[in-house]
């Protein structure tokens, strides 16, 4: 073989074992389960400043709020607390990267302040809120959930793969910034991609971020939860999601706003793919409590991470089927403080810190 030949053989060689080395493999279930062993027992909240009706107000720097994160997040690692989870939005990234990681980074320090790591999440489907604009944001609606809510990247994204480059670029800049940082626990890549009510379509770009993920190749695990019972309640489960959730998280996740029997269902098949298991969203009163479903998620050695703080401009308290001028309902539907900080109800605070004391 003469010299050309063996240098082009080389190159080729390099280039081939250089392409494998920048897309790192799913973590073996030996390296999650000593990984979750490592850990403490992930209990916490899903986090939406007061102040915030959306993740554009969360995350933009006119409404950044980061006095009204240290006196929420405050509150919650007395609670004891030590996971909270938090989403993105791309449009916020685009309009200034170096600002946004920024304030990211404030956010987190204020985390490790009270003993807290973050679950970051970079793209959901969930959401009311069409064509949104940055800047001042609409009012929250009285009497409705969430009322301002915003999907990432939004359907019409989700559907364009001409958009992914962007997309791409969004996810590697904040993760390769944050790729080695332990004020991280998880990354949540896609927020319940099953969820198609706003027509998007996730898989071509679920395949899509875990790519670019395990090309950055951080070391925090990998997740997207599965959003329903598969079968369960008459629905029908988007079975290829579900298969390739299951063949790709390093750590499992599941959504349950459903009763003890329920839950118990959902953590014994999450258990057959023999990884560690968070259960990335419950606790919708009356039927999801603190009291019934923290005992079942402590025993089972599932992370608990339940939805909403503060009732404030999403008004997370109310029913997810509250309508305009609805009252405060008697029983509230999520969230622990009213805006004051004084909770919503004494006993269940003495619950959830008897849950998280030993």
């Amino acid at each position: 073989m003469n010299r050309l030949n063996i240098l082009i053989v080389t190159i080729l060689f390099l280039l081939t074992t250089t392409g494998c080395a920048q897309q790192a493999e799913r973590w073996s279930t030996e390296k999650a389960n000593a990984w979750y062993a490592s850990q403490k027992w992930p209990v916490g909240i899903n986090y939406v400043t007061a102040t915030a009706i959306n993740q554009f107000e969360m995350w933009q720097e006119e409404t950044f709020d980061p006095k009204t994160m240290e006196l929420e997040l405050g509150r919650a690692g007395e609670l004891g607390f030590n996971t909270v989870r938090i989403f993105l939005h791309d449009m916020v990234w685009e309009a200034d990267p170096a600002g946004f990681k920024q304030r990211l980074d404030t956010f987190l320090g204020i985390c490790q302040k009270h003993g807290m790591r973050a679950i970051v999440t970079f793209f959901t489907n969930g959401g009311r809120f069409e064509s949104p604009k940055l800047g001042v944001q609409p009012a929250s609606v009285q009497g409705v959930h969430n009322s301002q809510w915003i999907q990432s990247p939004g359907a019409p994204s989700v559907n364009d793969p001409s958009t992914y480059p962007r997309l791409e670029r969004y996810v590697k800049d904040v993760m390769t910034t944050f790729k080695a940082d332990d004020r991280i626990l998880l990354w949540c890549l896609y927020n319940e991609p099953e969820n198609f009510k706003q027509k998007a379509h996730s898989m071509p770009l679920l395949r899509e971020v875990f790519r670019w993920a395990r090309e950055v190749n951080p070391s925090q695990p990998l997740s997207s939860p599965i959003w329903i019972y598969p079968g369960g309640h008459g629905t029908r489960s988007n079975l290829p999601i579900i298969s390739f959730l299951g063949e790709n998280c390093d750590v499992m996740t599941f959504h349950c706003y459903y009763g003890p029997e329920e839950m118990e269902k959902f953590i014994a098949f999450m258990r057959q793919f023999d990884r560690p298991v968070i259960c990335q969203e419950y606790m919708g009163r009356p039927r999801s409590t603190f009291e019934e479903i923290m005992p079942i998620l402590k025993r089972e050695k599932v992370g608990a991470i339940s939805w909403g703080l503060t009732a404030g401009k999403c008004n997370f308290h109310l029913q997810w089927s509250s309508k305009a001028g609805d009252p405060e309902p008697e029983i509230w539907f999520h969230d622990i403080f009213r805006l004051d900080g004084t909770p919503y109800s004494q006993q269940e605070i003495d619950f959830i810190k008897s849950m998280t004391s030993n």
